[in-house]
């Protein structure tokens, strides 16, 4: 049994991305960071005080992972650099791909700190784009023809993996190394969502293995039990939530990237909180992010 809640929460930051996505929190900062994609924005925000930054990107952001105190990863169009927070200056790392009509989409740290990340067509083309494993500068393909490959997350034991192709809207598992964040099985259907309104999108797994996933175009994130049984819909005042993290130094905490990309004046209008950054405003058992082990 689905439980529908009403939101509750409030605005965290009311700049309207274009494509708001990636959202992450450093803890030992009390900062979350989130991204316009298409904007090439990376946005700061303290938490404890409400402090904005907002950090011009040379590229299509759309991932960010803690290195330690002095760095950060950005996974991007133009493949992986390492940011120094004291200035910003970003040295390039590694490469996904070189598929130049390609740009960077999901991506999350696996608890070994090893990362996954996906691309995808800058138009969303059919079938063009990808899941890679990042172990260092080792970049690995693991799974291929996806077209808009979202939902990346883990179990809180690192054995197991989600993810999904929005545009089929199945959410995936598969068996994983706890060491390595490499599969050690094919993927499985955890839950067939091809004929629910909205498009499976962002998500992130907490401390109970519930996985929390915004629904784009559904105004809602959506909560599944580990065996795919979806027991809670959270609503939001904007109809394309793009993707959640736990925020706050108890992980207690939801923040929410929402986006206006494909709207129109008369749709914006009439979606006046698209793009805008929210607090969902209800208490979860979440995880903090692991680092990028370099």
């Amino acid at each position: 049994m689905t439980e529908t809640h009403s939101f509750t929460g409030r605005i965290l930051c009311e700049t309207a991305c274009q494509l708001g996505e990636g959202p992450t929190y450093d803890p030992a900062t009390d900062k979350a960071f989130w991204f316009d994609i298409l904007g090439r924005k990376l946005h700061e925000l303290h938490l404890a005080t409400m402090a904005k930054a907002v950090h011009d990107l040379p590229f299509l952001g759309s991932v960010l992972a803690v290195v330690d105190a002095e760095r950060q990863l950005i996974v991007s169009d133009q493949g992986l650099f390492i940011r120094t927070v004291a200035d910003g200056r970003l040295a390039p790392f590694a490469r996904l791909e070189d598929k130049a009509a390609n740009r960077s989409n999901d991506g999350r740290v696996h608890p070994s700190g090893a990362l996954w990340a996906s691309t995808m067509g800058r138009s969303a083309e059919k079938h063009s784009g990808a899941i890679y494993h990042v172990a260092g500068e080792r970049v690995t393909k693991l799974f291929s023809n996806l077209t808009i490959p979202n939902s990346i997350c883990f179990s809180p034991d690192g054995g197991t993996g989600y993810f999904t192709d929005t545009d089929v809207n199945h959410l995936m598992k598969v068996a994983l190394d706890p060491q390595t964040g490499l599969p050690t099985g094919e993927p499985e259907l955890l839950s067939d969502e091809s004929g629910a309104p909205g498009g499976v999108d962002g998500a992130v797994c907490d401390a109970d293995g519930l996985i929390w996933n915004a629904r784009w175009g559904a105004n809602a994130v959506e909560v599944y039990t580990p065996d795919g049984m979806k027991v809670a819909r959270h609503l939001l005042p904007a109809s394309q939530t793009s993707c959640p993290a736990f925020i706050g130094a108890k992980a207690d905490r939801v923040l929410v990237t929402s986006a206006w990309q494909g709207m129109d004046a008369a749709a914006r209008r009439a979606d006046p909180h698209a793009g805008q950054t929210f607090e969902l405003g209800v208490a979860a058992r979440g995880r903090l992010e692991p680092s990028f082990r370099l």
